[in-house]
């Protein structure tokens, strides 16, 4: 082929014109690699005890402490909507040293596990974060030895005990979060030991020590001390999170996650390409207070973003994404995308 050159010759053109394929709507949606739907998303969920209304989190707008009432109800709308899963935190009134409230079968994350189990049953995953920050005086997602540092063992111990509490409140699967070394061996274990064999375990493989988290720590109330960069990795590595698989992998975990999401994309991939087991990512608060607040300045498309970030983790390898997004849109997607959104389809 050539090209009509000023002087009326005809000059070479490219062989090779990408451009064919992206033509129209329909060719781009017969070429199209990755794609969303509302199995893929998991909503995260927090319920606070004693509450008698939700609670609206400033930082993040739209997102609330939910009462039990308004978690069932929201429970049963993300259901309905065909989010695959939910995930649930926990916002106690008291708290102590050790996280008590964490493996009290009426501590409010245990009694809001039964409670959606109850009503729920087996419609969607029901997840359980397992970490004690929401429930320790000091914040930390361990207990503390007497130095004041998190007791890496002396955790395992809690763990063992939560993972028991969570799966007998009717958790199909559970959030290992905390980043303590042989986490997921403990859990495993402890399940396995009293007869838990089918519920499963999502490890929180690749948890960095984040900025991103600010906003979260509103939504649980959290009362950290001090931060977590003795347990939660150190942003500046990639190599780390291939060994932690390794090790979340040999120990049980039948799904692992990287946290957060779209700062750690190139983790993400690696992950992904290494794992043997299905891998999710997180998109965390922070994350999402920024879209929100670009949005409510008028600077971006607020829709368009939100698709297009949640098509990044499925493009970089992720089969579940956690968003706080997840029963938003998947009413969009229930409901019909308008136009100007269909290349999500």
């Amino acid at each position: 082929m050539t090209l009509p050159s000023p002087s009326g010759t005809r000059l070479p053109g490219p062989i090779d014109r990408p451009r064919r394929l992206r033509a129209g709507a329909a060719m781009r949606s017969l070429v199209r690699e990755h794609t969303l739907r509302p199995a893929d998303l998991v909503l995260p969920m927090f319920v606070r005890e004693g509450a008698s209304e939700s609670r609206p989190v400033s930082s993040m707008p739209g997102v609330v402490q939910h009462t039990m009432d308004s978690l069932v109800r929201a429970a049963n709308e993300a259901v309905e909507r065909g989010v695959g899963g939910v995930m649930l935190f926990g916002v106690p009134e008291l708290k102590d040293a050790i996280g008590s409230g964490a493996t009290d079968p009426d501590g409010i994350l245990n009694r809001a596990l039964s409670r959606l189990r109850s009503e729920l049953g087996d419609a969607t995953v029901i997840m359980a974060d397992l970490c004690l920050d929401e429930f320790t005086d000091h914040g930390h997602c361990g207990v503390l030895d007497a130095a004041g540092r998190v007791d890496n063992d002396a955790t395992l111990a809690r763990y063992r005990e939560m993972a028991l509490a969570q799966a007998e409140a009717g958790a199909h699967l559970l959030g290992p979060s905390g980043m303590m070394d042989g986490q997921i061996a403990a859990v495993r274990d402890a399940l396995d030991g009293a007869g838990h064999l089918d519920t499963a375990v999502y490890a929180y493989t690749a948890k960095y020590a984040s900025a991103f988290y600010g906003p979260f720590r509103e939504a649980v109330d959290s009362s950290l001390q001090g931060d977590r960069r003795t347990y939660q990795q150190d942003p500046a590595n990639g190599r780390e999170a291939l060994r932690e698989l390794a090790l979340d992998v040999a120990e049980g975990a039948d799904m692992v996650m990287v946290k957060p999401g779209l700062p750690y994309l190139d983790v993400l991939r690696d992950v992904a390409e290494a794992s043997p087991v299905p891998v999710g990512a997180y998109q965390v608060s922070g994350e999402y207070a920024m879209i929100e607040a670009a949005s409510a300045n008028g600077w971006v498309d607020r829709d368009r973003m939100i698709l297009e970030s949640l098509l990044a983790f499925r493009r970089a390898g992720a089969s579940t994404v956690l968003t706080y997004y997840a029963s938003e849109v998947a009413g969009w997607f229930r409901e019909g995308l308008p136009a100007h959104l269909r290349e999500f389809l």
